[in-house]
């Protein structure tokens, strides 16, 4: 059975995806504002803030189902795999986008789970059968 990752390889990681999606949103948000203008309106503001997100889910869901690893991932060699140890499939990959997100709306609970999970879990994954392992 492989290894789990270590909470702060994933924490390293996870600061890593960070850096990686700003970047990305920020020339998003500039194709955004040059396509729709300023989002100075609720609607406009709105319809950027979905757009973020859907952007971020497709990157996230492609790299989970094409190779288990986003960029920030195969950098602290960990991989994100099933219960049957396989990459994620499509659907696996869109219900652990959304839960994850769920879980960073409630200030990062399911997240925090893991601190407590005999298994160092995040609550999404518990709930997926998920886990992210160390590679050699």
């Amino acid at each position: 059975m492989p290894q789990p990752a270590t909470l702060l390889k994933r924490f390293a990681a996870s600061l890593y995806e960070m850096l990686l999606l700003i970047a990305v949103w920020m020339l998003c948000a500039w194709l955004f504002i040059l396509l729709f203008g300023n989002a100075d309106s609720i609607l406009k503001r709105t319809s950027l803030q979905i757009f973020l997100w859907l952007v971020a889910g497709v990157y996230f869901v492609w790299c989970w189902h094409k190779s288990g690893q986003t960029l920030a991932t195969q950098t602290w060699k960990i991989k994100l795999i099933n219960e049957q140890e396989k990459t994620l499939s499509i659907k696996e990959a869109i219900q652990r986008y959304i839960l994850a997100s769920a879980s960073l709306l409630i200030f990062g609970l399911g997240f925090l789970w893991s601190l407590i999970d005999k298994d160092q879990l995040f609550l999404h994954d518990r709930l997926l059968k998920t886990r992210l392992i160390k590679l050699n």
